[in-house]
């Protein structure tokens, strides 16, 4: 490639593409590099998809003011893109007495961090808001505004605006190392050379070998793996709510929550490896999420189970996040962000803005912006193609169900291919539109969505 951008991104999950869009919005040529196939094909898929209000970060750290910002840029850009949102509320679950002491410790950190709706509630209140909770639980803490939200519709709306707005995707373009040549930085990668005056490294998983290949030292990413189990729809009723452990120093524990598709997630497990792409589940794994969901809610095993996954987060020695610029090598790191950058996303592309300004890159701002996408619904709880029989009447392909179990229709999946972003396959496919996704994974739509995905355009 022979043309040089002014700004070139590398990594395009929910932070890289919100990084992406953000700069796009100034008079600025910007690419946005990803070693996979497709936009959020790493960390941001397998989140769990809660959209936090922060209540519980550390106070006084750069994650807990751009958890809080992000909560609210977030929800407003979710209102007007069509990311499926449901306020759902959560409720923190005190099952022992040191726990339940430790109830008032957390509301105070809530209110540190700008957030003072917390509720400290016995247990008639608990089992009264959740009446399949296991047995013994002592007292919680009311959390009314955290929410659910699609991951997936997230990254894609943020790609889709970059794309919109100039940015040129450069995929299947894993960075392997970094040269200066004539005052621009020249990124080797699997499909060739970029360039660019400028570099934000928002690798997740991968930032710290890039930020390495800068010369800098300054972090190490452990691959923390986190499997799930996916419940059947028929579950939904017994958890309409977020219910949340009170967490430790290793994270937040297995939760059980609700999903914007209508299952109910148990999970995640948190163990440290070494192979940054090992997403399998275990046997190991699995086990210890059906001993926390015996406590937690024994009813819940009795229903279906209708899928199992892990994800990797990209965990950090470094405490906080790291969010640096490099003046003089006109780079930008973004690293040690945890799950919580799905809610920070957007607030996390403001302040690399505000970096990468006062650290010499000029920012013009671009008059005429294109209007953000507005992007297909994938939420249970709103209307979805197959039920709306005006859009049916003016184009029969909304009323024709490829994959039954999730009711996704042959005109969401052709819609897929003309998007700024299509999908290169089969999973990408089921980020769009949610086929294969449901109870039968595949088994019986996987054929016909697999030809509709190969079919000449």
């Amino acid at each position: 490639m022979n043309s040089t951008f002014d700004v070139a991104v590398i990594g395009a999950g929910i932070v890289g593409s919100a990084i992406a869009r953000k700069l796009a919005g100034y008079e600025l040529s910007v690419a946005l590099l990803d070693a996979r196939d497709d936009v959020g094909d790493g960390t941001s898929k397998a989140n769990t998809a809660i959209l936090h209000t922060g209540f519980d970060a550390k106070p006084g750290t750069l994650e807990s003011r751009l958890v809080r910002e992000g909560y609210h840029l977030l929800s407003e850009y979710a209102e007007r893109t069509g990311i499926p949102v449901e306020r759902t509320g959560a409720l923190l679950v005190a099952w022992t007495t040191e726990e339940l002491d430790a109830l008032p410790g957390l509301r105070h950190k809530a209110e540190q961090n700008g957030y003072d709706r917390t509720e400290i509630v016995g247990p008639e209140e608990v089992y009264r808001q959740l009446p399949y909770l296991g047995e013994g639980a002592l007292g919680g803490l009311t959390v009314p505004d955290e929410s659910i939200i699609c991951t997936w519709t997230t990254n894609l709306a943020l790609a889709t605006e970059a794309v919109g707005r100039g940015v040129t995707p450069l995929l299947n373009r894993a960075v392997s190392s970094v040269e200066d040549r004539e005052g621009h930085t020249v990124l080797r990668t699997s499909g060739g050379e970029v360039r660019a005056r400028w570099v934000v490294n928002a690798a997740g998983l991968g930032a710290d070998v890039v930020d390495r290949l800068f010369g800098h030292d300054r972090f190490t990413v452990t691959p923390r793996r986190g499997e799930l189990l996916v419940y059947d729809k028929s579950a939904r009723p017994m958890a309409d709510r977020i219910v949340l452990p009170v967490p430790s120093s290793r994270g937040k524990g297995v939760l059980i929550s609700p999903t914007v598709y209508g299952n109910v997630l148990l999970g995640p497990t948190a163990e440290d490896l070494t192979d940054r792409t090992d997403t399998g589940t275990s046997e190991q794994g699995l086990r210890f999420l059906l001993d926390k969901g015996e406590k937690l809610m024994p009813d819940l095993l009795r229903e279906e189970v209708t899928a199992t996954y892990a994800g990797l987060r990209a965990a950090s020695d470094h405490p906080d996040y790291l969010i640096e610029a490099d003046a003089g090598r006109r780079y930008v790191l973004v690293g040690g962000i945890r799950s919580t950058g799905l809610t920070a996303g957007i607030a996390i592309a403001e302040y690399v803005a505000e970096l990468a300004r006062d650290a010499g890159l000029a920012l013009v701002p671009r008059e005429n912006l294109p209007e953000p996408p507005r992007m297909p619904n994938l939420g249970e709880a709103f209307t979805r193609p197959y039920q709306d029989a005006a859009r049916i009447a003016a184009d029969p392909a909304y009323g024709r169900v490829v994959c039954f179990c999730e009711r996704v229709t042959a005109g969401e999946i052709r819609d897929t291919f003309a998007s700024p972003i299509p999908p290169a396959t089969l999973e990408g496919l089921r980020r769009r539109t949610r086929a294969m996704n449901g109870r039968c994974q595949g088994f019986f739509c996987g054929a016909e969505v697999k030809k509709l995905l190969e079919e000449p355009r």
